[in-house]
């Protein structure tokens, strides 16, 4: 298996970007994407296929994937990730 930290990155990297992502359903990759794209087996060559057909053909799909990207992708900013780990370590220190 491939290293799934890799594929997070491009994840986020592509909706930073604006791009409808169609990523698989393993490791931490729904986590990160959420609802903001598709996901699907990595291993079923036919989902692959028929999601990469909706997303070209569907020019709704693809707006809406992009705007919930967009959005989706503000949640994992340096800012949000060392305000929640400043706060762990408060909480740790106080115990």
């Amino acid at each position: 298996m491939p290293n799934q930290k890799v594929f997070f990155r491009v994840s986020l990297e592509a909706m930073a970007s604006g791009v409808p992502v169609l990523t698989g359903n393993r490791a931490s990759l729904p986590e990160v994407v959420g609802d903001a794209g598709i996901m699907i087996n990595p291993y079923d060559v036919d989902a692959i296929a028929d999601s990469l057909i909706r997303l070209i053909e569907d020019s709704t799909l693809r707006s809406r994937l992009r705007v919930k990207g967009l959005e989706r992708v503000q949640l994992f900013s340096w800012d949000i990730t060392a305000e929640r780990t400043l706060a762990i370590l408060n909480q740790v220190s106080q115990k």
